[in-house]
């Protein structure tokens, strides 16, 4: 009778224990390519790396930079140098200490590995020195404003120096952070799964596994969220109103510093030409676009810098459909028959944006080809510049130099378009040498004339972030950097 007893109490002590871990299933809406800090490109892989990666900063609720792995910090009068002082006692999950030694290591990776998206966002450091084990300085070459607001994101993110040497060019195949999650493993187009760190500094996550799942298709991200394959999904507009009325669920939606809109490969026919990149954007309504695609959950855009932020101008109005305009640009570049293709990724959103922008062309003349790809492919067409034109967003930054400086600089890392203006370069390095928001504003805004003139890239509206999310779950808190945490997060 005791054994019995005792193996009842066993049996209920597992049931318990099994009833208490907890998995929490996200539903992206396409595949992450790259977990590896240092050459992530991608806004959805910020998702998980976010989770995996502790930064040197972070951003509050109203976008203002706090501590994270630095407690503190002190900027020299002339803008040169930042002494960063580092909480003590953060573990890697490898169980290596991460500490200033880490941070160099971290930040010159950052700065000359290979194919590093990191290393334009990082050029104004001329240098990084371990002043002992908690502190690190970083002295620069100029004044350089948004520093700290770069460290808030990836180029901010601290890796393990011992996993990091181990693995090589392998790193993102097995990335080791200090974040709140560890990675357990990948299986590409199926899953990345995650564990809750126990020995995280700010303290254990309150769920045992994160999963995320990628699903190209709204309505299979959709199905799985009612069924309970996933609790937390990137929601289509086209569900908002459906899972609204749906008691057991809410919908989050979260207004972005970021911007979506097409890319015009300026470097061979038939973009080379401004007048033919003109005549394009002329043909677009983006008004129609935010509510045919978006339901309205879109702003209609006017260029990088969605409203409400810093560097917005209320002088640069969004310009309106021009159809008699862009025939007449056409004619001027004896294109009357114009021809291209567009590439973008796959997915029910992006097939029904890619073709709203087909019918607008045609309203003008233009054949426009579509050709879908999914996102590793697409990242490579746009990265080897093999494109006509390409529908790429950007998930926006907290500093408006984010947003604009590496897409149009010449030689910017997200300069997919390949423009060039000497003009637009001089002007964007100025502003980077401004300290007071105003006077960056006034010179965001001559250099945003130039560009909107060039047509390099054509801003098509602001995006809003849209989740489904299960009533059952806990502690998701929206952040304005569009970055969803899942460390307080709880499943009921």
């Amino acid at each position: 009778m005791r054994s019995a007893k005792m193996f009842t109490a066993l049996l209920t002590l597992t049931f318990i224990a099994q009833a208490a871990a907890q998995t929490l299933t996200v539903g992206l809406d396409s595949d992450v390519v790259k977990l590896d800090p240092a050459l992530s490109a991608a806004a959805v892989e910020r998702q998980v790396l976010y989770q995996i990666f502790d930064r040197l900063v972070d951003v509050d609720d109203n976008l203002k930079i706090v501590p994270s792995v630095a407690k503190s910090w002190k900027i020299s009068k002339d803008g040169l140098t930042y002494t960063l002082t580092l909480r003590s006692g953060i573990k890697f999950h490898d169980g290596t200490p991460l500490d200033a030694a880490a941070v160099k290591y971290s930040l010159e990776r950052n700065m000359t590995l290979d194919g590093s998206s990191r290393k334009n966002e990082l050029a104004a450091v001329k240098s990084v020195t371990v002043v002992n084990p908690t502190t690190v300085r970083l002295d620069l070459s100029a004044p350089f404003g948004p520093l700290l607001s770069i460290l808030a994101d990836r180029a901010g993110m601290i890796v393990s120096p011992t996993a990091a040497k181990a693995a090589g060019a392998d790193f993102g195949r097995v990335p080791v952070g200090s974040g709140p999650f560890k990675f357990v493993n990948r299986v590409a187009q199926d899953n990345i799964t995650l564990n809750a760190f126990d020995d995280y500094w700010d303290g254990a996550p309150k769920i045992d596994k994160l999963v995320f799942r990628p699903f190209a298709d709204g309505d299979v991200r959709y199905a799985n969220l009612l069924s309970g394959g996933a609790q937390v999904i990137v929601l289509d507009a086209k569900d908002v109103t459906k899972l609204e009325a749906n008691t057991r669920f809410e919908v989050l939606d979260i207004p972005t510093l970021g911007f979506q809109g097409i890319w015009l490969n300026t470097t061979r026919p038939p973009f080379n030409n401004k007048l033919v990149r003109q005549a394009v954007a002329a043909a677009i309504d983006r008004s129609a676009v935010s509510s045919v695609v978006f339901r309205d959950l879109a702003k209609p855009s006017a260029g990088p810098f969605p409203p409400g932020t810093p560097a917005n101008s209320t002088s640069i109005k969004v310009p309106v459909q021009n159809i008699a305009e862009a025939k007449k640009k056409l004619q001027q570049a004896g294109q009357s028959n114009l021809t291209f293709t567009m590439i973008a990724g796959t997915g029910t959103v992006t097939t029904l944006l890619t073709q709203v922008y087909q019918a607008m062309m045609a309203q003008a003349g233009i054949n426009m080809k579509i050709e879908l790809l999914e996102s590793g492919a697409l990242s490579s067409r746009a990265t080897t510049y093999n494109f006509d034109a390409a529908l790429l967003n950007w998930s926006g930054r907290v500093d408006p130099d984010g947003n604009i400086y590496d897409w149009v600089r010449t030689g910017g890392a997200y300069n997919y378009g390949r423009y060039s203006n000497k003009d637009v370069d001089a002007l964007l390095a100025k502003a980077r040498l401004q300290s007071a928001m105003s006077a960056r504003k006034a010179t965001y805004n001559v250099a945003l004339g130039k560009v909107l003139d060039d047509m390099p890239y054509i801003w098509v509206y602001h995006q809003n972030l849209l989740y489904g999310v299960t009533k059952n779950l806990s502690g998701l808190k929206p952040s304005p950097d569009g970055i969803l945490r899942y460390k307080n997060v709880s499943l009921k």
